[in-house]
């Protein structure tokens, strides 16, 4: 239900979100995702007056028939959120948890693709995909996205990005932007291989969400940790310096299995932690990514 502090808290959202937008996002984004040229249409017969550099030879040798290939211009995008919603976005120690950052970065996305009037989808997962809401325009389409952010309560408590990445490619008939937000709490093996391939046919950006007090434990003595996803419980003595060198060890290693995944992959990254701005994150991102097609400009002016 719209409770008057859910709305209260919307608008907050969306206000933030818009002023970023506006000021900050919304020409970067334009430039990022926009100019993508002509997009394929279809094949069709010859007619005379076509140019003969558009002939589709593979079709012409086929039918026996001269066949070109029709382009139109490519106007609009679509993106697709992909938000993790596990147990493990549960955590926050430093003014907010995970889940409400999540809700914040999707709305920021939602609002900068909705100014340049993309279309915007959003996929909620777990270990099951727990809310699927088809890509559409328009504000009250992202404030109803923003408000499935705030309240989706998820039944499953695991992470399945493979699912949520074979859910987006069924969603997304044409090339498309994937935005990925997750803490990636998950073995990444599982998912490297789809991730690659869904990179090939989509524009794939992964948004890592993290907390600091997962990658540093505190030296308290004692401590009950649980695993907020498979609900395992040990009791471990964070003194130790055999534990804390372990539990280091294991998060480098998970955190090298993510970067080599990334990397192989193709996939842009921005991390994000809880109780810092995300928005240096942000800019960071589209100041790279701004970089990237300009070096591809020169190259094919070069060329």
């Amino acid at each position: 239900m719209l409770t008057p502090e859910l709305m209260r808290q919307i608008r907050r959202i969306e206000i933030r979100t818009r002023h970023l937008v506006d000021q900050s996002f919304g020409g970067e984004y334009h430039s990022v995702f926009k100019g993508r040229g002509m997009a394929f249409d279809e094949v069709r017969p010859y007619q005379p007056g076509d140019e003969v550099r558009t002939i589709d030879w593979n079709v012409t040798a086929r039918t026996g028939e001269p066949h070109v290939k029709r382009f139109v211009e490519e106007r609009e995008l679509t993106v697709l959120l992909v938000v993790d919603v596990s147990a493990s976005f549960d955590v926050g120690t430093r003014g907010r948890f995970k889940r409400d950052l999540a809700a914040e970065l999707g709305a920021v996305l939602a609002f900068a693709a909705t100014t340049n009037h993309d279309r915007v989808g959003l996929v909620l997962f777990s270990d099951k995909v727990e809310l699927l809401v088809p890509p559409r325009k328009g504000r009250r389409h992202v404030l109803r996205l923003v408000r499935e952010l705030l309240t989706t309560r998820p039944t499953g408590r695991g992470t399945n990005v493979r699912l949520a990445l074979d859910t987006a490619n069924r969603v997304l008939a044409r090339r498309g932007i994937l935005f990925l937000i997750s803490d990636f709490q998950t073995d990444i093996g599982r998912f490297r291989t789809t991730l690659a391939a869904t990179r090939r046919r989509h524009d794939v950006v992964a948004v890592e969400l993290t907390d600091p007090l997962e990658a540093e434990i505190p030296a308290v003595g004692l401590l009950r940790l649980a695993d907020a996803e498979h609900g395992a419980h040990a009791l471990v003595d964070t003194s130790s310096p055999r534990w804390r060198a372990a539990h280091a060890a294991a998060r480098a290693a998970h955190a090298a299995d993510l970067t080599a995944a990334l990397r192989d992959g193709g996939v842009d990254r921005i991390a994000v932690t809880t109780g810092v701005d995300y928005a240096p994150a942000l800019a960071s991102f589209f100041q790279r990514r701004a970089r990237t097609r300009r070096r591809a400009g020169r190259r094919r002016s070069a060329a």
